[in-house]
């Protein structure tokens, strides 16, 4: 757990992050990628199990406030779901909340630097494709999409999409940059 050490009494123990962000707040960003399928993980072990598991294909979402995760990355993320082929599990963590689960989801994205958003696919416990911030503020939700299927096509083999078309094209995602979301009062 990426964490603050205390010192007590002459016990060092660690406590986890606290949340930057409003956690009622962020809750509609992380609601829209729930509506496809894609489960939150909020602790350093729930992303140890996922990406621990012996086999199979992961994609981690790392979620943000930010304006491209707003109007690249979650939305793509959404619209790749929907492909043919799709990884046998989806996540998200979301950066400036679930701060211990970023921090942990980060060190399995070796190579990388920290960027909030970032989308990586894990194949068999290792990384194998990786949208940065920098990549997906150049792109469009199109583009996200496309190259997420690529890497969908390249290494996964589940049978998509991850909902049903008609529940899909009833979704609306947030669009709006998330810099007016209060910050957290612990």
């Amino acid at each position: 757990m990426t964490s603050r050490a205390s010192y007590d009494g002459g016990v060092t123990t660690k406590t986890a992050l606290p949340p930057v962000y409003d956690r009622d707040a962020i809750a509609p960003l992380w609601q829209e990628l729930a509506a496809v399928g894609v489960e939150p993980l909020t602790t350093p072990e729930q992303v140890d199990g996922l990406l621990e598991a012996g086999s199979g294909t992961a994609l981690v979402i790392v979620n943000s406030v930010c304006g491209c995760a707003a109007g690249q990355a979650r939305p793509g993320a959404m619209l790749a779901l929907q492909h043919r082929v799709i990884p046998d599990r989806s996540a998200t963590v979301f950066a400036g909340v679930d701060r211990d689960a970023v921090e942990r989801a980060r060190e399995y994205m070796t190579g990388y630097p920290p960027s909030s958003p970032s989308i990586g696919l894990f194949k068999d416990r290792k990384l194998v494709f990786m949208l940065q911030r920098t990549d997906l503020q150049q792109m469009n939700e199109q583009q996200v999409a496309a190259a997420l299927q690529n890497a969908f096509e390249a290494h996964c083999t589940r049978t998509g999409p991850s909902i049903d078309p008609e529940q899909f094209s009833k979704i609306r995602p947030h669009r709006g940059c998330g810099s007016r979301i209060p910050l957290s009062s612990s």
